[in-house]
């Protein structure tokens, strides 16, 4: 059997795909099934996928930007013409070479000529939308679906009879470390709570600006996880020496970007997230019961961000803080009044473990085997 996977090539659509090809080599072990990933050029999803064993054909993928301006307009006219163009050829044949036995899509403009190519080849075609409002790719991709697999219930946009609410897949193997392992690999200290700070896998530079304006202010409050992203890391780095003193460096545990392993053990020890509010992130909280304050990225497409963040804080799972709201010491008195009411915590605890959905890999790998073996 040989499965197709594609997508936009962020976090957000690559940990999914490897969650979900991990639970079809559990379902059915028995059967030898390849993998292929086929999407836009992402140096971080090529190292992951080939960890997986999933062969990765890149190729070019345009997108449509919404804001209007002189230099937008060509860039679109440009990937309209050439790009994506070029993309649907190169899928075409890949696709072709490879005869795919099914094509599952995480969305994003980078599926676009992979999707495309499958259904004039007649490759059946599955769709996974993340957020509760679809993107541009995913409303218009899902016409050549067969099903399409939701995060979030009353999504917009697609026929109802074509929808199985499942939740967001992720990877079981970030659930349940020993907190005692992590607080060893962490050097935590065990005197104070532990915040774990998450900008997504690029890191989010606003994120790290504010929380280094009031570093030392947090650090003799709490013991901080941050990962601030690659390309942020050397200047957080320098920051932190100059504004935090020596007996605060041990309360505060830097890193560039949590691998599996080290994102476990960070899941494992914290007492709350503080994180962006991606679906992949929202449904790794809900499933490790996890209290957290969410800031939706403000330039997310359709504001996806923003709405998945509410529909998660409406279950009583989160408090969303908006960006524009987001100054430094009303964010440090938002996390000493939680700590201050272990109660608030304990419900957005419950609530979190509620609304989760940790089996959502399973059984789109289930549905996924059970078509193919029909």
């Amino acid at each position: 059997m040989k499965i197709v996977f594609t997508g936009g090539g962020s976090g957000g659509h690559i940990f999914p795909i490897i969650a979900i090809s991990r639970e079809m080599r559990r379902v059915s072990p028995e059967k030898k099934i390849e993998f292929f990933y086929i999407g836009p050029k992402d140096d971080l999803g090529e190292i992951l996928f080939s960890q997986e064993g999933i062969r990765v054909k890149t190729i070019l993928a345009g997108k449509i930007r919404r804001y209007f301006n002189l230099k937008s307009f060509f860039q679109n006219l440009f990937d309209v013409l050439l790009k994506i163009p070029i993309g649907i050829f190169q899928s075409f044949f890949y696709i072709f070479v490879l005869a795919p036995d099914l094509i599952f899509s995480k969305g994003g403009f980078g599926s676009f000529p992979a999707v495309i190519s499958g259904w004039l080849l007649r490759i059946p075609i599955f769709l996974h939308e993340s957020d509760s409002i679809p993107g541009m790719a995913n409303r218009f991709l899902a016409k050549f679906s067969l099903e399409i697999f939701v995060s979030f219930p009353r999504t917009l946009y697609f026929r109802e009879e074509k929808m199985i609410l499942v939740g967001n897949p992720i990877r079981r193997e970030i659930l349940g470390e020993s907190k005692e392992e992590a607080k060893k690999y962490f050097k935590i200290s065990g005197e104070k709570p532990v915040i774990l700070i998450l900008g997504g896998s690029q890191g989010a530079q606003r994120i790290n600006d504010k929380i280094l304006e009031i570093l030392p202010e947090i650090l003799k409050d709490f013991e901080l996880i941050h990962q601030c992203g690659e390309k942020n890391y050397e200047e957080v780095r320098s920051e932190e020496k100059i504004m935090i003193t020596k007996d605060l460096e041990r309360y505060y545990h830097l890193f560039p970007f949590l691998k599996e392993e080290e994102l476990k053990k960070a899941y494992s020890v914290c007492d709350l997230i503080v994180s962006r509010a991606g679906a992949g992130t929202i449904f790794e909280i809900a499933a490790l019961g996890k209290p957290s304050i969410l800031i939706p990225l403000p330039e997310a497409a359709q504001d996806h961000q923003l709405k998945n963040a509410y529909i998660f804080a409406a279950s009583g799972a989160t408090k969303v803080l908006e960006e524009r709201n987001f100054t430094p010491h009303f964010f440090l008195e938002r996390l000493k009044y939680l700590f201050s009411h272990p109660e608030e915590l304990e419900k957005m605890s419950l609530a979190a473990r509620q609304f989760s959905k940790p089996q959502a890999a399973k059984i789109i790998a289930s549905y996924l085997v059970a078509f193919l073996t029909k």
